[in-house]
């Protein structure tokens, strides 16, 4: 088994291609040691000590070091914890935990009367910006839409990315505002 590795535009952040699926569907971000504890990859991974976060996309996990960890170091044990986890077909989950995803109440209800538009910016995210994302190693997720303004959620690589905010801004809101005019703001949440 072959594991590849791809740059992102986050340094701190490295992608895997473990040449399988990862996830079925969706994805899971893993911002701290006990968040993993719902997965054993992602437990194993944070062992490490320099690692930071963990995110699962359906063909690739991305894996964040810590200020001051220098990728010569992290990146052979990172390769060895994913090839002997996929090698053996080990589970990506621990049984039950899976689906015990928590919906953060940090954005805003949508409002019944804006579903067109929701629909509209869900549609645009599910079928540009997402897949664009994936390609660096990260995800976005749409969290609400209020008075013109759109909540989104940066997971992954983009999760702390030093071009996480022109992405959002100048990518994300150019586009959004573009093909749905009631959009006047993008917002991370």
């Amino acid at each position: 088994m072959l594991i590849e590795t791809e740059t992102t535009p986050n340094p701190s952040t490295l992608k895997f291609l473990p040449g399988q699926a990862v996830m079925s569907g969706g994805t899971r971000d893993f911002a701290d040691a006990q968040e993993a504890e719902a997965s054993p990859l992602a437990e194993a991974l944070f062992t490490l000590g320099d690692v930071t976060g963990v995110f699962f996309g359906q063909d690739f996990v991305s894996v964040t070091v810590g200020p001051g960890a220098a990728w010569t170091d992290v990146k052979p044990d990172v390769i060895s914890i994913l090839l002997d986890h996929f090698s053996a077909g080990m589970p990506l989950f621990r049984a039950g935990s899976a689906a015990d995803i928590s919906v953060p109440d940090d954005a805003p209800a949508d409002n019944p009367e804006d579903a067109e538009i929701v629909a509209q910016i869900k549609e645009l995210i599910e079928t540009r910006v997402r897949p664009a994302v994936a390609n660096d190693g990260g995800d976005i997720i749409y969290r609400g839409f209020d008075s013109g303004k759109v909540y989104l959620k940066m997971q992954g690589a983009c999760a702390g990315c030093p071009s996480s905010t022109a992405t959002l801004k100048q990518g994300i809101e150019s586009l959004l505002k573009h093909y749905v005019p009631e959009v006047t703001e993008v917002r991370a949440v």
